[in-house]
């Protein structure tokens, strides 16, 4: 019974610290959105906070599904090469012709889930390191896209309407991207949070020996959480086209690298096992915010990045510090209640 109740004990601990972290995320949102507001007050105006939750949405999006890749130990450096293709092959299938929404968003889904399956089987059941698969990956699907457009783009003028309303449009004033994001952080957060197999993808970051002899299906669950990513980016790629409506064979060009900061800001450990779906978002909107914020305050774009890499590294130091905390105070429950 101890043993348990310390164990419980653990885990409310972590909980709260991963709140903490998420709540610090927000504070900095809320002062850079505060100064900024006060500097120029037309920030906060309502096509300002409109066009910052749609910049934000496809970043999110990407960084929910990379989050279920992270905290089993693993990175996906493929998405923004998937996004890409997936824009790309949703143009040409909808040019000059009137497709169903839902299915034009399954065919993108299919092709990233088919880009996920090739990621998790080589790194799941191969065991090739996730960093090489996942950069061999980006490159062959950046070079297939690129020999498939042969220099061409697809045009907003070749895109259904209905399909570029998808990306602008908005129900009761909320654009769609948001309200798409949303739900689908929500879902992902539920199913990690909530169900047994959920927290087991945390239990192979946290451990992998551990979970490996506690029965867990440890290829299973990367290969799942590789396919989960892939479907996402193959989503975000059908909502790029959405949104942007022209499209050429570099789209997202170097999102990968956005994504995996906007996870590690947003206070998903990079050695797995700890973080949150809903701080990767959150991680997403601040550094969305600060590249709006530097085009205000009219600073070089160069900054944007400059300030993307120095969160990244102040994040990883963040989480050390806070990995070594944590086990620090663990251990400690753990003997009092082992006395």
């Amino acid at each position: 019974m101890a043993a348990l109740t310390a164990d419980a004990g653990g885990r409310r601990f972590v909980d709260m610290v991963l709140r903490a972290r998420e709540l610090s995320i927000l504070a900095a949102l809320i002062v850079l959105v505060a100064v900024t507001t006060a500097v120029n007050s037309s920030f906060l105006s309502t096509q300002g906070v409109k066009d910052i939750f749609l910049n934000a949405s496809i970043l999110a999006l990407l960084a929910v599904g990379q989050t279920m890749v992270v905290v089993t130990r693993n990175i996906d450096l493929s998405v923004g090469s998937v996004v890409g293709l997936v824009a790309f092959a949703s143009g040409k299938f909808v040019a000059g012709h009137d497709r169903n929404i839902l299915l034009v968003l399954v065919v993108g889904m299919l092709i990233g889930a088919a880009c996920g399956v090739v990621n998790g089987v080589l790194v799941s059941f191969f065991k090739v390191p996730a960093l090489v698969v996942t950069l061999g990956t980006l490159y062959v699907i950046q070079g297939l896209d690129y020999y498939w457009a042969h220099g061409q783009q697809i045009n907003a003028a070749d895109v259904p309407a209905s399909l570029l309303d998808l990306g602008n449009g908005s129900v009761l004033g909320i654009p769609y991207l948001p309200l798409i994001t949303v739900v689908v952080m929500v879902a992902v957060g539920y199913y990690l949070r909530a169900y047994p197999s959920g927290r087991e993808f945390y239990a192979i970051g946290s451990n992998p020996d551990a979970a490996r002899l506690a029965g867990i299906a440890i290829r299973k669950r990367i290969l799942t959480a590789y396919v989960v990513s892939g479907v996402l980016a193959g989503l975000a790629g059908v909502l790029w086209l959405a949104r942007f409506g022209t499209v050429v064979a570099d789209a997202a060009h170097g999102w990968e690298l956005k994504v995996v900061s906007a996870v590690v800001v947003g206070g998903v450990a990079i050695v797995g096992g700890l973080g949150s779906v809903y701080g990767a978002a959150l991680g997403a909107l601040l550094l969305t915010t600060i590249g709006s914020v530097l085009v205000v305050l009219k600073v070089n774009s160069f900054w944007q990045d400059a300030i993307a890499g120095a969160l990244l590294l102040l994040a990883i130091s963040v989480d050390r510090l806070l990995a070594l905390r944590v086990n620090r105070a663990l251990r400690k429950r753990n003997a009092r209640h082992g006395a």
